[in-house]
C-alpha cells in the first residue's frame, strides 16, 4: 500500500511490525507512540494485564488526534508469569533457557476508541519452542534481534528457526491478531481492503 494515503487510525506503538500488519490489510496509520507505566498490578492476571496496557495506550494516544486510536499490548506467559522485554543479556538467556523446550502462552490484546466507543479484545496463542542450546542463546542475543521483543524473541525474525508449533494466530504472535482487529475496525468504521466485497 502506498505510504501517501491519508492515515485512517492513530497506532499507539512505535512498532514497526504493528504498522506494517495494519498496512498489510489496507490501513494506513498516523504513529503516536505512548509511553505508560507497563508494571503489572498486585494481582493482575496476565490477560487483565495486556487488556489494560492497551486501553491505557490507546486512550492516550486518542487526546492528540481525532482518528480512531488502536493500542496494542503482547506479554508471553509462562507458567502462568508475565515474561516482559528482557533488561540485560543475562535476563534474555533467562527467558529463553525456561522457554526453550517448553510450550507458552502469548497474549495480544487490541483496544479500539472510536465512534462505537472503546472496543477491546484479547488473543491467546500457544507457542512451542524446541530445545535451544546455551550456546544458540547466545549467538541469537549477539543479532540483536531480542532486545525489545516480549520474551526476549522474535518469531517473525530470526527466531522463527526455534518455533516448533504455534496454535492460534500467528500475526498475534507478531504483534497484532488481524481477524480481531479487521472485526474491531469495521465496528468503528474504519474501512479495510475487503469493505468493497461486503
Amino acid at each position: 500500500m502506498s505510504s501517501a494515503r491519508q492515515p485512517l487510525v492513530c497506532l499507539a506503538s512505535a512498532s514497526p511490525r504493528r504498522r506494517d500488519l495494519l498496512s498489510s490489510i489496507g490501513v494506513e496509520v498516523d504513529v503516536k507512540p505512548c509511553h505508560i507505566d507497563e508494571t503489572p498490578q498486585p494481582g493482575e492476571s496476565p490477560d487483565d494485564y495486556v487488556v489494560r496496557l492497551a486501553v491505557e495506550k490507546a486512550l492516550e494516544a486518542d487526546t492528540l488526534t481525532s482518528l480512531p486510536t488502536l493500542g496494542s499490548d503482547t506479554a508471553v506467559v509462562l507458567d502462568g508469569r508475565i515474561l516482559g522485554k528482557p533488561r540485560d543479556q543475562a535476563h534474555g538467556a533467562e527467558m529463553l533457557a525456561a522457554l526453550s523446550g517448553r510450550r507458552h502462552e502469548v497474549l495480544t490484546a487490541v483496544a479500539l476508541t472510536g465512534p462505537a466507543g472503546m472496543l477491546k479484545c484479547c488473543v491467546a496463542t500457544q507457542v512451542c519452542l524446541g530445545d535451544i542450546s546455551d550456546k544458540q542463546i547466545a549467538a541469537y542475543w549477539q543479532t540483536g534481534e531480542p532486545l525489545d521483543k516480549a520474551g526476549g524473541y522474535a518469531i517473525q525474525g530470526l527466531a522463527a528457526v526455534f518455533v516448533a508449533t504455534i496454535e492460534g494466530s500467528y500475526s498475534a504472535v507478531v504483534g497484532l491478531p488481524l481477524y480481531e482487529t479487521a472485526t474491531l475496525l469495521r465496528e468503528q468504521g474504519v474501512p479495510i481492503w475487503n469493505n468493497m466485497l461486503e
